[in-house]
């Protein structure tokens, strides 16, 4: 089985590349694949993230294996993310300039004889030098804003020594 994605890249312009990869891929294998369609080496620290119908981060899928509680992306195939219910993951590529798109399952189909996989069937747009800013927000209700009153006057240096 073949997967057909439409990767994303989150920014006001219209930049997206259509991959398709093999369903038993790993999905280290498609961050590779996502990385050479968008022209970045590969090299930098990368995640996907699951994710529901309205892009709501879930649970973290990273490139390394982090510890008991996750998997690396080479032990995880790429069907295993993917049903009838569930055709979305976010990916992040370099955290230091948080390249973020976003992953659609467009279709599955057969392989076709000659085609080596992954294969860039699609390409929209140039991605820019930069990665697009990002604009983070957050609902009042999330913060204490209550005033702290700081008293300098009893501060003592040598208090913490």
């Amino acid at each position: 089985m073949i997967y057909r994605f439409r990767i994303i890249l989150d920014s006001k312009e219209d930049i997206l590349r259509d991959i398709e990869i093999e369903a038993d891929a790993s999905l280290e294998d498609f961050h590779y694949a996502i990385a050479q369609a968008f022209g970045f080496g590969g090299s930098e620290m990368a995640s996907f993230y699951t994710t529901n119908e309205n892009w709501e981060q879930g649970e973290e899928l990273p490139l390394l294996d982090m510890g008991e509680e996750t998997t690396s992306m080479a032990s995880r195939p790429v069907e295993s993310f993917f049903s009838a219910d569930n055709h979305h993951l976010i990916y992040v590529y370099d955290f230091l300039a948080l390249w973020t798109f976003y992953v659609e399952l467009m279709e599955v189909g057969e392989k076709s004889s000659g085609t080596l996989y992954p294969n860039l069937i699609f390409a929209q747009g140039e991605v820019p030098e930069e990665a697009p800013e990002k604009q983070f927000s957050a609902e009042t209700d999330d913060f204490d804003l209550e005033e702290e009153e700081d008293d300098f006057d009893d501060y003592d240096p040598d208090a913490f020594y």
